[in-house]
């Protein structure tokens, strides 16, 4: 652990603005952007500790880059592409009520009970007959954290 960048990222909020925007040209050699000094302070803390750990593999940069350079930027597409949805052909099970529903990931959506659904949301309304988050519905917070 470095001490010399905890130091410096714990004094971070206790700088005024002028402070924190002087130290932004110092270490990202650009103007700072006008935004408050909330958001000053978080950029901060994440660039000081980037200089001294590193930033993001170059695995992660080449994948971000891929999905911005998509011809078909639909939501959909880059949600599938980063991973958000499971391949064709999956199941996946979820007991409601004591009772066990499985929905097959298809290409262009899902089946359950041998109806066609254009997202999970939809399958989650037809099972529990509310508004639900289809992903959250089906994979618990799982999905917030990344599939984790």
């Amino acid at each position: 652990m470095n001490i010399d960048v905890i130091k410096r990222v714990t004094a971070l909020p206790g700088m005024s603005t002028q402070e924190l925007r002087r130290m932004w040209r110092e270490v990202n050699n650009t103007d700072p952007p006008p935004y408050n000094k909330t958001f000053l302070v978080r950029r901060l803390t994440y660039r000081l500790q980037e200089l001294v750990y590193g930033g993001l593999p170059s695995s992660c940069l080449k994948r971000l880059e891929s999905i911005a350079n998509q011809e078909d930027k639909s939501p959909n597409m880059i949600a599938k592409s980063v991973g958000y949805e499971p391949v064709a052909g999956t199941r996946l099970l979820r007991e409601w009520k004591g009772v066990e529903h499985c929905v097959t990931v298809m290409e262009d959506g899902f089946e359950y009970q041998g109806r066609r659904f254009k997202s999970l949301s939809s399958v989650a309304r037809a099972i529990t007959g509310t508004q639900w988050n289809g992903r959250i519905f089906f994979y618990g917070n799982r999905a917030k954290r990344g599939g984790k």
